[in-house]
């Protein structure tokens, strides 16, 4: 059965940083586009960052750009969401998802499987 499982999550003070993980059971993660996406209450799901199937390119949200970046570890099964300079406005549910082509994409219905999520919040 395919699985995806997000950690990591937690408050954090304004300015730190965390490191998200999502791991795949189930399935191999080598033949997947993998994207972060957040979703804060009231607002509609948005895509943060997305790395391609083989790692070789990623897409950015312009609001997390020089902030967070994205790494996948295939032999872990594993993909890394690692963010630093963390806002207020960073807190939301994050996700992790998948899509079985070679490029990347920030729109959610791209994307077939996903995560249960994992809480960020940010606040002092």
């Amino acid at each position: 059965q395919l699985q995806l499982v997000e950690s990591g999550g937690g408050l954090v003070q304004p300015g730190g940083s965390l490191r998200l993980s999502c791991a795949a059971s189930g399935f191999t993660l080598d033949y997947y586009s993998i994207g972060w996406f957040r979703q804060a209450p009231g607002k509609e799901r948005e895509g943060v960052l997305c790395i391609s199937r083989n790692g070789g390119s990623t897409d950015y949200a312009d609001s997390v750009k020089g902030r967070f970046t994205i790494s996948r570890d295939n032999a872990k099964n594993t993909v890394y969401l690692q963010m630093n300079s963390l806002k207020p406005e960073d807190t939301a549910i994050y996700y992790c998802a998948v899509r079985a082509f070679r490029l990347c994409s920030l729109s959610p219905g791209d994307f077939s499987s996903w995560g249960q999520g994992t809480q960020v919040t940010v606040s002092s």
